[in-house]
């Protein structure tokens, strides 16, 4: 009993330091939470003090696998003892060609660059997008996104990143942007001129609330682009990769974009992402107009071609659905419990979301749950909680949810408001 004892105070003493040490040396962009988490397994977290914590935030969406998956973590050793981890593009790699193959499979593309990050993905999209338009002499410059959409934060990213106060402090920002309301198809068809080149949207809403698109818009804006030839360009940075229930959340729907980009779950903890693309739009780049130093190297792609394979050989999507199907059950229970407090629920598979009223501090909900029950939640817009556990998440894992934010609710509103 000492020796924990003697653990945990230690573990506080390390926590309280690196925090610290942390302060001094991290740039300030992102309000932290106290915490320094050490090691992890399944579909935990530990903290210096091996405090452990339900992980329902996955790196924001990141880590679709959880913690520890032996065949990805054997695949990454097997490439680092071959001591190859980097080569550049200017020359061929195995697992990239090989994660390349899978990925394709998956989308249903033609082609695929490899990127360090979703926000470079998005990047690659849109300069497909003008060069296609390029190639054609077209003169279509333009591109609509969507409002309440979130893309990344580099400045083009940013450009089609549809919240005023992301975009305001770094203007001027890539000119020939304009912004139509989400689900709002008659919207679109207002802001298409002759000028317009592509029509980039995120298939679910992530950061901006969880909105899924529904059917109708969706088709809708594949009818558009067919009829103008635009570029459709899907974004499933965090919705793709099984999260909807579907490999790609566009895959329920019936349609096909021209590109989507993909990351987070691709590498499930390495920085990787990429943009796909099909038909004309696969070709449109030629050699010297797009590249990255890191983009698809043998390290990164070792891990995602074997993060594949696990997601096919476990059948990711049709669990994602299983479990979601009672996550959804179970949020709608605990906002029949809170009538007052939550005001919305929505999303598919496992990113789903709470919307609480106004008086409600999500912030105060979050970091109650962080810091007293330990477990992990993320925000977003409109005072939503974001559910995004790992993919591989079971039954029992949600009732240990449910109970530890009942705890978290009950004491955030249980006084005057």
């Amino acid at each position: 009993m000492n020796f924990l004892r003697d653990s945990i105070v230690k573990g506080t003493v390390v926590n309280d330091r690196l925090v610290a040490e942390g302060e001094k040396v991290l740039y300030k962009t992102y309000n932290r939470f106290p915490i320094v988490f050490d090691h992890a397994e399944d579909v935990y977290l530990y903290d210096e003090g091996d405090n452990q914590y339900l992980d329902f935030g996955a790196g924001i969406s990141v880590c679709g696998l959880g913690y520890s998956n032996a065949l990805v973590k054997e695949a990454m050793k097997a490439q680092i003892d071959k001591g190859l981890l980097h080569t550049s593009n200017l020359f061929y790699n195995e697992p990239a060609i090989e994660a390349g193959e899978k990925l394709l499979e998956a989308a249903e593309m033609d082609k695929v660059f490899f990127t360090n990050s979703g926000t470079e993905a998005i990047e690659g999209a849109l300069k497909i997008a003008r060069r296609y338009q390029y190639n054609k002499k077209s003169g279509k410059t333009e591109i609509i996104a969507m409002l309440g959409s979130f893309h990344g934060r580099s400045m083009g990213a940013l450009s089609v990143t549809g919240k005023e106060h992301y975009r305001a402090p770094f203007e001027p920002l890539v000119s020939g942007v304009k912004f139509a309301d989400f689900n709002d198809l008659e919207s679109v068809k207002a802001q298409i001129t002759d000028k317009t080149g592509a029509i980039i949207l995120e298939t679910i809403q992530g950061e901006g609330g969880i909105y899924p698109a529904t059917e109708e818009f969706l088709k809708g804006v594949r009818s558009l682009c067919d009829e103008h030839d635009l570029i459709m360009i899907l974004d499933e940075v965090q919705c793709g990769m099984g999260r909807s229930g579907y490999m790609f959340a566009w895959q329920e729907y019936g349609i096909k974009p021209d590109v989507v980009t993909v990351a987070k779950a691709l590498g499930n903890g390495v920085p990787i992402g990429a943009f796909l693309a099909r038909g004309e739009a696969a070709t449109a780049m030629v050699p010297g107009d797009h590249g990255s130093t890191y983009g698809g190297n043998p390290l990164v792609c070792a891990a995602a071609s074997a993060i594949l394979d696990v997601f096919k050989e476990m059948d990711i999507p049709a669990h994602v659905r299983e479990i979601g199907a009672y996550l959804w059950e179970t949020l709608d229970n605990i906002k029949a419990e809170f009538p007052d407090a939550i005001i919305d629920h929505r999303g598919k598979g496992l990113l789903q979301g709470l919307e609480f009223a106004t008086d409600i501090k999500v912030g105060e909900i979050v970091s109650n749950a962080i810091l007293k029950q330990h477990l992990v939640l993320i925000a977003a817009e409109h005072n939503t909680i974001r559910f995004v556990p790992p993919l591989v998440i079971e039954r029992q894992h949600v009732d240990e949810m449910a109970e530890k934010l009942r705890m978290a609710l009950k004491e955030v509103t249980s006084g005057d408001r």
